[in-house]
């Protein structure tokens, strides 16, 4: 989650550096919002590093902060490879598990012949799609779809409650939805959030905390001192619940 795009002019660089007869690859962005001096390291959900300078920062000055978070960067690697061995490719059949704001519901295939539209619905521990001749392709189509909905209606819920708490907000940012594979959500410039639609999956305090961090950003564009004072104030226990939510990101970006 970041609130500071990389310029047009200086899009992710690759580079890699070598640790104990190992080595891994980053993407390195400069970003021009950036006001301190201070050079930030990400491992992603997906396993992809990446490291956000400032526009003054030197190459050599980079290759350094990367080296001495290299034992650190290696660490999270393999904890990511660890937990993507136990994570099955989804058939899409009956007996599935299906996550949805942090509880797991049993995906149930019905064949209606004379049910053209092929529907998705919660119903007594069970998520229900029916109807004709239905493949993969097609039940995944709906499930998706149904997240979509569910995401639409509690994201919005959430963030008008959200703001009633926040003295720098008095309504609701634009915001849209996008699947990605790296992050939860971001802010623009601008003050539009963008949210990852699979976050419906994650429980519920998982939720307010990636949309708290976003409308941090409407106030502290970078992750400054002032930045996290601010989920510190409004969110105590963030540190715990973020961990938490990123030790489930395979499970919930499948």
């Amino acid at each position: 989650m970041t609130a500071v795009e990389p310029s047009q002019d200086e899009q992710p660089r690759e580079y890699v550096a070598r640790y104990g007869g190992r080595e891994f690859g980053y993407h390195l962005c400069y970003l021009p919002g950036y006001k301190k001096a201070s050079i930030k390291v990400h491992v992603h959900p997906n396993g992809t590093v990446q490291v956000d300078a400032p526009e003054s920062a030197q190459l050599p000055e980079i290759r350094s902060a990367v080296q001495r978070r290299a034992r650190w960067i290696l660490k999270h690697l393999d904890n990511i490879e660890e937990r993507s061995r136990y994570v099955q490719p989804r058939q899409w059949v009956s007996g599935e598990s299906m996550l949805y704001l942090g509880r797991r519901y049993v995906l149930k295939v019905i064949s209606d012949p004379n049910q053209r539209k092929v529907t998705c619905k919660l119903i007594r521990g069970q998520l229900r799609v029916q109807g004709v001749e239905l493949n993969a392709a097609r039940i995944e189509k709906a499930v998706r779809q149904w997240y979509r909905e569910k995401a639409l209606d509690i994201f919005q819920r959430k963030l008008d409650r959200i703001i009633e708490a926040l003295p720098w907000t008095k309504a609701p940012p634009a915001w849209r939805m996008m699947e990605m594979q790296t992050q939860w959500g971001s802010c623009s410039p601008e003050g539009a959030l963008l949210l990852n639609p699979h976050l419906i999956k994650a429980p519920t305090r998982a939720i307010d905390y990636v949309l708290l961090h976003e409308l941090c950003h409407l106030v502290e564009h970078n992750h400054s001192a002032r930045f996290y004072g601010l989920l510190d104030r409004f969110m105590p226990d963030w540190r715990s619940v973020k961990e938490n939510l990123d030790g489930q990101s395979e499970l919930l970006l499948r």
